[in-house]
């Protein structure tokens, strides 16, 4: 599985702990930056990390700022990206089956690495469960035009 990691100064040291997580589960994931504690801008990564998942099927991103809510607000201006605020086990696994996400956000300094590995860890293991969610996700696509 294809990642593409974005951080802000915020969110910097979490990415750096899963990015190491993830690949040592054998996933290829693809740092965006920033790369350092020096601050920035959330959008710049955001959008970086987005256009690429919009442009590769399959690919995942990840998303780290202070509180998540930012790169979540940001990567979601992206046509095609539906990037979901994650912070625990059921709302890891939540994005994957209701909302079919395809970038999570945490927060930096709101979510420890064991829940951050948590969440992620669910959404992978998880499915799309279509149906009646399949209808909202095309209801949100039209938002787009």
């Amino acid at each position: 599985m294809e990642f593409f990691l974005g951080s802000d100064h915020g969110g910097f040291p979490l990415k750096e702990k899963i990015k190491k997580w993830l690949e040592g589960k054998g996933h290829k994931a693809k740092d965006l930056g920033c790369f350092s504690e020096e601050r920035c801008d959330y959008p710049d990564y955001a959008e970086k990390a987005a256009k690429a998942v919009a442009k590769k099927k399959g690919a995942i991103g990840l998303l780290f700022c202070g509180t998540g809510i930012g790169m979540c607000i940001a990567a979601n201006k992206v046509k095609g990206i539906r990037a979901a605020l994650v912070y625990s086990e059921v709302t890891g696994r939540m994005a994957k089956e209701h909302n079919n996400a395809n970038i999570l956000c945490l927060g930096g300094r709101t979510t420890s690495f064991a829940e951050a590995k948590k969440a992620v860890g669910a959404f992978l293991k998880a499915e799309f469960q279509k149906g009646r969610h399949l209808r909202r996700l095309r209801k949100i696509a039209l938002l787009e035009r």
